[in-house]
């Protein structure tokens, strides 16, 4: 049972050796250093506030190399319920200091005292409870958990002020602690998954140790898991994940179930009951209780879900948007975070690093759309997470309608419980006009000018029919060395339907290092203005220019049409 994989996040580049320090503690972690101001970071950020946010907001452990205070400042508004936080410390830039700010049940004193070893400092732990009996007891580790916080503070409370305890079952993570044990104390800390009332004297501790084997069919699954819980005198809270046969990798009643009960949800293959299910997955002695529609399988000692049987495969198409870090949704930064498989083509799966040691490229030319879809699902329909890379949007000129096709052609049922998932991005055709200023600020049309994949005959259709409508056009692919002509000629078209003073846009790179902004005319535009990587907008007869105070144009596309309201 694995902790969740922190962010180091430095500002300059003397916090860089201290951060390698703390990344050897953490496999997988990166180190996430500030644009402009940190060489050989993992990751690279422009907003400190933001990016700290962000973490915090995806539950990830934060290691700050700064001052306390601007983490304080920074994380201030997000801090709503204590219980429900992730670690969080402030690090010295020199490594001389170590102050865990933030997430005492989630184990920040741990990790401060395990940076502190490692830097041969001491740990500034100020929790009362943790100084005086060297460890938390309102955060037992992992495979446990806690069954009254409120309770449990009044208990620690109790202790500080000078009762003694004594332990009931099982806490082996109990034995190097500075507890005043005490065989007749009031006071008790019991371990064990039986169902109990929770009393004043007590502080309960529950193994994950059990597994509950549903059948989808079960009518209120999450009240049915309780019930059966409760007839087998078993606590609520040892309860480690839900396991169904395979064949409902799909049903949406297990995910909604899983959910609410605040567990994993798990597969295995079905090869006979429930009680048989649950036995295999386990794979360990276990006590079955339960019926034809539930089975309760009991182990020895907590459990990992990780290692029952599999989860639900997922893939994502994701969008990276231009190319900027800045301009990468969150949704598409937590996916790529959380895949154990990118797929793409190589010069979109490079901007979408760096990657963890264990996660697994599949890089490839940027024509085998279809092999990369169906290899997605292959890898997906095993219990992976896999994410299919696209530039800009994923559903626009790019990997979403492939993965699409992919699946709508497939009859396999493991790629059809496959859960399928499409994260936009900033397209790079929205990216320019946002450069411009607003040329697709009307009815627009955006269209590739490649005919891999449509005759040229189509093409020259839609040109005329769009121009004649007197929509703004985007012009993906506009030019190659493959296809030298195809612009000269799609602008003719154009020229038949627009005035020559029309303003046009092109935007190179636009989002990347070298990026590059230019307004022209259709009149004065050229072929040879233009290549593979740029963008070409070229605006309706309402669309204006006008001077920046800064120097080159701004260029809009009105909301009225004809004339002004």
């Amino acid at each position: 049972m694995t902790r969740p994989v922190p962010a180091i996040v430095i500002l300059g580049n003397g916090s860089l050796a201290t951060a390698r320090g703390i990344q050897q503690l953490y496999p997988g972690a990166q180190i996430h250093g500030l644009a402009e101001r940190v060489d050989g970071a993992d990751r690279v950020y422009r907003e400190f506030g933001t990016t700290l946010r962000e973490l915090y907001q995806q539950d990830t452990p934060i290691i700050a190399l700064c001052a306390a205070g601007i983490v304080i400042r920074t994380l201030a508004p997000l801090l709503l319920e204590k219980g429900a936080e992730p670690p969080v410390l402030a690090v010295a830039e020199d490594g001389s200091a170590v102050v865990p700010l933030l997430g005492g049940l989630g184990g920040v004193n741990v990790m401060a005292r395990e940076i502190a070893a490692a830097l041969d400092v001491s740990a500034a732990i100020t929790t009362s409870g943790e100084l005086r009996f060297g460890t938390c007891l309102l955060n037992p580790p992992s495979g446990y958990a806690l069954g009254d916080l409120e309770l449990g503070k009044r208990f620690v409370s109790d202790l500080l002020a000078g009762e003694t305890v004594r332990i009931e079952g099982a806490a082996p993570w109990l034995a190097q602690a500075q507890l005043p044990e005490n065989e007749q104390a009031r006071l008790t800390v019991h371990v064990g998954h039986g169902e109990r009332t929770p009393a004043d004297h007590e502080l309960l501790i529950y193994p994950r140790n059990v597994v509950v084997a549903v059948n989808a069919g079960v009518a209120n699954v999450p009240k049915a898991v309780r019930e059966a819980l409760h007839q087998a005198k078993v606590a609520l809270q040892s309860l480690a994940c839900l396991l169904a046969a395979d064949t409902e990798m799909a049903s949406p009643t297990l995910r909604e179930a899983a959910l609410e009960l605040g567990v994993p949800l798990r597969f295995a293959s079905a090869d006979g009951d429930l009680s048989e299910l649950a036995r295999n997955a386990v794979g360990q002695s276990v006590s079955l209780l339960g019926n034809d529609t539930i089975a309760i399988a009991i182990a020895e000692q907590p459990l990992d879900p990780s290692q029952i049987g599999r989860p639900r495969g997922r893939l994502a198409v994701i969008g990276l948007g231009p190319g900027a870090a800045e301009l990468m949704v969150p949704a598409v930064k937590a996916e790529l975070a959380r895949a154990n498989d990118v797929l793409g083509y190589e010069t979109y799966v490079r901007m979408a690093g760096p990657f963890r040691a264990d996660q697994v490229l599949h890089c490839t030319d940027n024509r085998e759309e279809m092999q990369r879809a169906r290899h997605a699902f292959e890898l997906a329909a095993q219990g992976r997470s896999v994410v299919v890379v696209s530039s800009g949007d994923p559903g626009v000129f790019a990997m979403a309608a492939a993965v699409l096709e992919a699946l709508h052609e497939s009859t396999d049922a493991n790629w059809h419980a496959v859960d399928l998932e499409i994260l936009p991005g900033v397209s790079a055709s929205l990216a320019t006009a946002a450069q411009a200023g607003a040329p697709l600020g009307h009815d627009f049309c955006v269209m590739s000018l490649s005919d891999n994949l449509k005759p040229w005959s189509i093409i020259e259709k839609r040109l005329d029919l769009a121009a004649k409508a007197d929509l703004a056009l985007a012009f993906y692919n506009p030019i190659s060395r493959s296809r030298p002509w195809q612009l000269g000629r799609a602008l003719e078209i154009v020229a038949q339907h627009r005035l020559p003073q029309t303003p046009v846009v092109l935007g190179r790179d636009i989002g990347r290092p070298g990026q590059t902004l230019r307004v022209t005319t259709l009149g004065q535009l050229t072929p040879d203005q233009v290549d593979m990587r740029t963008m070409v907008l070229v605006g309706s007869s309402t669309t204006c220019a006008f001077p920046r105070s800064e120097g080159g144009e701004w260029v809009y596309t009105p909301r009225w049409y004809g004339s002004k309201p």
